[in-house]
């Protein structure tokens, strides 16, 4: 069978969903997860985009090994300057140009006239070729551009040394058929099109992502683009475990194939989900906790005496599994360590393990049943802990007859806080009195509760993104007591928020 490439943009455009931006510690972590599911390229970032991007680049690029580190770049000297030198570490590396090709694009945005949009799309490609041979050309929103010029600059781009065409459909537009017919037109008309690879990346406004990547590999397209969980810019991208398992599923239909374990990605939706803050709707395809549940008698009937009856795929073989673990009190550092590793957490020194350890500690303290979803979101949470930003101690009191109070000790850059503030429940008090002390003028644009396991002693994740100024940042906090873990978010969004860059986001 076909290989079928698996291009992850988890780290690009699924970080352009609002409120997901992440560090530099969780992206590189991200990437070693990406590495173990054993996608065939990361797109690492946007180098251009600020200073933190390209050290983020160059950092995943110095440490990803099997896996192609690709940086993305508009198509200008400046920009592919920059990704062609965050990449340079790695073992295998690709530079990723794009120029819009849509009549409203070229018109409205970039204020050029076709010729001038393919003579630099052509300037792009062969200065990407001073960083490396692997080069991926984007006509931007090529759903809704001009089919004789996408054969014009595309023909251009393979003869300038492109080796792989991406065919994007930036803002979601096409249907399937429309998408997949286009495709194959492209593949037939371009005469040097045997030279690459024929790409598609996917958006879902319309809900078609997958469907139209689908439709594209079936008219012979060999890679996909898209995400873990399907995040992304406005409704996302194309969906990869879903990609991924229905080419492996229904081999009657699609004649090619993944190297990609499929056992690794419930772990890696996991992650992502616990360090983006965004949880996955239960019913998800895939990596959603009801995808292989089942309610009806009927379906449990069958189940039970045949699985295939209604599973057409099997719960373990992408990475849902019995997940109870058998750690506890008296567990140690190294029954600790190997299980992370088992969940693809590797910590970098000891002093990681020990404070991941003591969290773990803590948490048997309150909970006695621990399950791989408390684990990521332990660690998940304290991945980015900024010591100076810290919880320190907190009172609350609340009656059916008063108001709800609370007295939160905290401390910011050295500084301890100690405030008290009335509110309208319990969480509310708990921030209006850490923002007597803050006064961040921030706007609270999203609080988000969730259980990360089953029953009343489950671990609450909460999720709080602060916006200031054009800025937003996303702080996580988990703990058995709901009103904790909101405090301990807000403050982690605090302290994100002083951090915060300024970035340049592409649209592709």
């Amino acid at each position: 069978m076909d290989k079928l490439i698996i291009f992850d943009t988890t780290l690009r455009d699924g970080e352009q969903s609002a409120g997901a931006a992440m560090t530099a510690t969780e992206k590189l972590k991200i990437a070693l997860q990406l590495e173990r599911l054993q996608v065939d390229v990361i797109e690492a970032g946007f180098p251009i985009a600020s200073r933190g991007d390209f050290n983020a680049v160059n950092t995943i690029a110095k440490n990803i090994k099997d896996s192609t580190v690709c940086g993305l770049a508009r198509a200008n000297e400046k920009d592919i300057t920059a990704a062609g030198e965050a990449i340079a570490p790695a073992k295998r590396k690709r530079l990723h140009t794009f120029i819009a090709t849509s009549s409203i694009h070229m018109q409205k945005k970039l204020n050029m006239q076709p010729d001038e949009v393919l003579a630099a799309a052509v300037a792009a490609v062969k200065f990407a070729g001073r960083y490396t041979d692997d080069i991926e050309f984007s006509p931007e929103d090529a759903g809704r551009s001009d089919e004789d010029f996408l054969c014009r600059i595309i023909e251009a781009a393979i003869g300038a040394g492109a080796t792989t065409i991406n065919i994007p459909d930036t803002v979601g537009y096409t249907m399937p058929h429309q998408f997949g017919a286009m495709v194959g037109r492209l593949i037939e008309r371009i005469p040097n099109a045997d030279k690459v690879i024929f790409s598609v990346h996917c958006h879902n406004d319309l809900g078609c992502a997958v469907a139209n990547s689908l439709s594209a590999v079936l008219a012979g397209a060999r890679q996909v683009e898209g995400t873990i969980n399907g995040i992304g810019e406005r409704a996302g991208n194309t969906a990869l475990e879903e990609v991924i398992m229905a080419v492996r599923t229904r081999r009657d239909v699609f004649s090619c194939d993944t190297r990609v374990d499929a056992r690794q990605l419930v772990p890696t939706s996991k992650m992502i989900s616990t360090i983006t803050g965004f949880p996955v709707q239960p019913n998800k395809a895939i990596v959603g906790v009801n995808a292989f549940a089942h309610e009806s008698g009927i379906h449990q009937d069958g189940v039970l005496k045949n699985k295939e009856t209604y599973e057409i795929m099997s719960a373990e073989d992408v990475g849902w599994a019995s997940n109870l673990i058998r750690l506890g009190k008296l567990s140690g550092r190294n029954a600790f360590r190997t299980h992370m590793k088992e969940l693809g957490i590797q910590f970098a020194d000891d002093a990681g393990l020990n404070e991941a350890f003591g969290r773990f500690k803590d948490l048997a303290d309150k909970k006695r049943d621990i399950y791989d979803e408390d684990l990521l979101a332990l660690v998940g949470a304290g991945s980015e802990i900024d010591h100076s930003y810290q919880l320190e101690s907190f009172q609350f009191t609340n009656s059916s007859d008063g108001k709800p109070h609370a007295r939160i000790q905290w401390r910011a850059n050295n500084k301890q806080y100690d405030a008290e503030a009335d509110g309208d429940g319990m969480v509310d008090a708990a921030i209006r009195a850490v923002e007597k002390d803050a006064n961040s003028h921030a706007a609270l644009a999203l609080y988000s509760v969730n259980n990360i396991t089953d029953g009343s002693d489950s671990q609450g994740s909460v999720t709080v993104r602060l916006a200031r100024d054009g800025v937003e940042a996303t702080g996580h906090g988990t703990d058995t007591d709901i009103i904790v873990a909101s405090v301990k978010a807000y403050i982690h969004a605090l302290a994100r928020l002083e951090q915060a860059e300024i970035k340049a986001h592409p649209q592709l």
